[in-house]
């Protein structure tokens, strides 16, 4: 059957209009990675020093923790000495980048001081300014059983004193026993009651013993045997004077 152009060309056009228009298909885009802004307050930091944790803390302070922290500014090396003398032990150190509180912004130092001094119980804030960031240093004013560090004699003080055993007086802490007895740096104590002992170990243990009452320490100063009476504070499990 013989069909015309125009009936030919109406059949092609009906047909291209019954096929669907395919769109092009566009690229997924990337999904870009969300960022999260760092905070800030992450990079403002706490250490609590080794044994100074807030139950160790508890029992060995001298006074309830204050509702504040006095905050001092800090000098130098000799604020720490200043304070051991007075019967403080520092706690705990935190860290303010000069990025996050600037170096003329003391005021904002303190505050952060000021904050973390009550989290941590503290009694005394020292704020210094340093070369990389504000730095606060925490102290509590202990009560102490003893309240000075010891270490054991070496072989050649063994062999000067005569012993097998002993201990040699190191740091003492002011307002305790052993600051009230006139124990300084450097003595060698060699008898507790009389009471020969091998080590520091020993010394601790006989020193737990007599908690809260007077014990009669023999020691060497100088050279010059002495007897020291030191009236021991109460001991508790967290106590590691």
């Amino acid at each position: 059957m013989n069909r015309s152009p125009a009936l030919l060309a109406l059949l092609l056009l009906s047909g291209c209009a019954l096929q669907p228009v395919e769109e092009p298909v566009k690229p997924a885009e990337p999904e870009l990675p969300v960022e999260t802004p760092a905070s800030p307050e992450a990079e403002i930091t706490y250490e609590t020093l080794p044994g100074r944790e807030a139950d160790a803390v508890a029992t060995m302070r001298a006074a309830p923790a204050p509702a504040a922290p006095r905050i001092d500014a800090g000098t130098g090396p000799g604020d720490e000495r200043a304070l051991i003398a007075r019967g403080y032990v520092r706690i705990g150190r935190g860290h303010m980048p000069y990025a996050l509180v600037p170096a003329d912004r003391e005021a904002d130092a303190r505050a952060v001081a000021l904050r973390q001094g009550q989290e941590a119980a503290a009694d005394v804030a020292v704020v210094t300014a340093t070369d990389d960031g504000w730095v606060a240093d925490y102290y509590v004013r202990f009560k102490l059983l003893f309240g000075a560090t010891f270490r054991d004699l070496r072989a050649e003080e063994k062999a000067s004193f005569g012993v097998s055993g002993g201990v040699v007086i190191g740091k003492v802490v002011g307002g305790t026993p052993a600051s009230r007895a006139n124990l300084i740096g450097g003595d060698a104590v060699l008898a507790v009651d009389s009471r020969a002992f091998a080590n520091r170990a020993e010394f601790q243990e006989l020193l737990k013993a007599s908690a809260g009452r007077a014990v009669t320490l023999t020691i060497v100063r100088n050279g010059e045997t002495l007897s020291r009476v030191v009236q021991l504070g109460a001991w508790s499990a967290a106590a590691k004077d």
